[in-house]
């Protein structure tokens, strides 16, 4: 399997400084901290964290749904990062997965235990196996 990249770049100090960050052959991604910690508009690592938790569990949905017989038409995920201050410092302790997915004949306790699965299972789930995930799935009619 192959290594993927990222990197990212910060200039200044804390308040008054500015970064981005580029993942492999993406865009680079400008953040701060007014839109990291301050609801500016931009982007943010946690944003980045969710995008990549909501693009691995849709791929690894879409494998195990056919491996049980089911093709997905559509799977739409998103994830909310939860960033919160524990002690000095601050932490990722929630994300929160919602998934809709269109599967023609598909019923949705076996899809619900798919999608279970799927979140335990998938690279970036491993990867923030210290992290809370909950995840909302809906069988979409």
């Amino acid at each position: 399997m192959g290594i993927s990249k990222g990197s990212a770049q910060w200039n200044g100090g804390f308040k008054d400084g500015k970064g981005s960050m580029k993942p492999g052959h993406a865009a680079e991604v400008p953040f701060s901290v007014g839109t990291r910690f301050e609801g500016q508009q931009g982007s943010n690592p946690e944003e980045l964290i969710g995008a990549a938790l909501s693009g691995c569990f849709s791929m690894a949905l879409s494998v195990g749904l056919e491996k049980a017989g089911l093709k997905p038409t559509r799977i739409q995920t998103s994830a909310d990062v939860h960033l919160d201050k524990q002690g000095d410092g601050f932490a990722i302790t929630t994300i929160d997965l919602t998934t809709e997915a269109t599967i023609p004949g598909a019923d949705d306790a076996r899809f619900q235990k798919i999608a279970e699965e799927t979140k335990k299972g998938c690279p970036v789930s491993k990867a923030l196996g210290g992290v809370n995930i909950t995840l909302k799935a809906k069988l979409a009619t």
